[in-house]
């Protein structure tokens, strides 16, 4: 008789230890003959049984039931499972050890504008200038007064002095501010490639200029300023360095990279790059505080407003936010690029004791459609001011730009 496979192993086995004596021989009659043969085909016979009788499926216990719910209910949560050890705690079996639930699912703070159930839906790029275009400026919105029992929680101070109307959102081009320079609005509107230059030699020089940046690796440089990532520092031209006592005059830096950019679109009569920052980040006020960001925001969805003022400050009255926007297209003319506001019937003060430079926010503020200004970019009209006191803002529910610097 042949026997393949893992016979052949224990047949050999078996014939190695006749050989030494061990397993009884001839001389032990024809029974021990017979045993060493059952013996040796008791592995193909086990063979033949697993092969003809299926193997039945295990019974789903409570546990395993509950295991398959909570992995439908967090199948979203992208967690790496615990490691299993082969052994049982000492003193304890292993079918007595208790199943934990997974923790409750946090939500992180930017999703709170819209709900689980119906998330944010993406639009199309060649459907977002249909539906910008049925979007209303509506400049002309009806100031929003809050109800004298209105339980917002953000502890503002509501004063009675009035705001003016026409005074919420003021309007400038790129020519007004330079009037020496022929064509910068213009330029700056129809040449993408100008715009593109120019904020990145903006952030360059803000990245550069920064000291919280000053000891990051050029990886890490790399990495945050890439075009799509938002960015932060001081647009004012002196800035400390390391806590030291005085200030870093950084003109030389900015008349490096920014004034060549600018030189050559605009001419000899350009600004060099100090003269443009600081004449934007003038517009602010006297009592700016010089903090500058560029704001790439949520791009392809449409999002749900959230209403907030970035201070809740005016400090000496005249202090204003300035915003530079960036469309994302030439000769653009629509809504989508500035940040959507709220006019307010009376100035809105933070409190005393609230940390300056935190925001204040509504998030329980749901208002209809005509209290909302979605301000116009188009050529003339490059950059829009407000007072953090006279408007409450969010960004765009449908955002159409690469960017928004905004100048504080």
């Amino acid at each position: 008789m042949t026997i393949s496979g893992r016979g052949v192993a224990r047949e050999s086995g078996y014939t190695n230890l006749a050989r030494m004596g061990t397993l009884p021989g001839k001389t032990q009659g024809p029974r021990m003959g017979l045993l060493l043969s059952l013996l040796l085909l008791l592995p193909s016979a086990l063979s033949f049984r697993n092969a003809i009788i299926p193997s039945q499926p295990k019974t789903k216990t409570k546990t395993t039931i509950l295991r398959l719910k909570q992995d439908d209910e967090f199948a979203s949560i992208k967690t790496k499972p615990p490691r299993r050890s082969g052994r049982s705690p000492v003193g304890r079996s292993s079918s007595s050890t208790p199943t934990v639930s997974p923790p409750r699912r946090e939500r992180a703070p930017h999703q709170f504008d819209h709900t689980e159930a119906d998330p944010r839906p993406f639009l199309r790029e060649d459907n977002l200038a249909a539906i910008l275009s049925e979007q209303s400026p509506n400049e002309d919105a009806t100031s929003y007064i809050f109800p004298n029992n209105a339980n917002d929680r953000t502890g503002t101070i509501i004063s009675m002095v009035p705001v003016d109307e026409g005074s919420h959102v003021s309007y400038i081009g790129l020519d007004d501010l330079f009037p020496s320079v022929n064509n910068f609005s213009s330029e700056f509107c129809s040449n993408g490639q100008f715009r593109t230059a120019l904020r990145q030699a903006i952030r360059e020089l803000i990245f550069d200029s920064s000291p919280e940046y000053a000891n990051m690796s050029e990886k890490a440089r790399r990495m945050l300023l890439l075009p799509d990532s938002s960015l932060q520092g001081s647009w004012q031209r002196k800035i400390r360095r390391h806590g030291a006592s005085d200030n870093v005059d950084i003109i030389a830096a900015r008349e490096g990279k920014l004034t060549a950019i600018l030189s050559n679109h605009l001419g000899e009569n350009a600004p060099t790059g100090d003269k443009f920052m600081e004449t934007i980040g003038q517009l602010c006020g006297s009592s700016a505080t010089g903090h500058w960001i560029d704001i790439v925001g949520i791009v392809g969805r449409r999002i749900s407003h959230s209403w907030h003022q970035d201070t809740g400050r005016c400090p000496g009255g005249g202090t204003r936010t300035v915003l530079l926007g960036f469309p994302k297209e030439d000769n653009y003319d629509g809504v989508g690029v500035f940040s959507h506001v709220v006019k307010l019937g009376h100035e809105r003060h933070a409190p005393n004791d609230h940390v300056i430079g935190e925001p204040i926010v509504y998030p329980n503020l749901n208002l209809d459609d005509e209290y909302v200004v979605r301000p116009t970019f188009k050529c003339g009209r490059e950059i829009i001011m407000f007072r953090d006191i006279d408007v409450l803002h969010s960004a765009p529910d449908v955002t159409f730009r690469t960017s928004c610097m905004r100048f504080m």
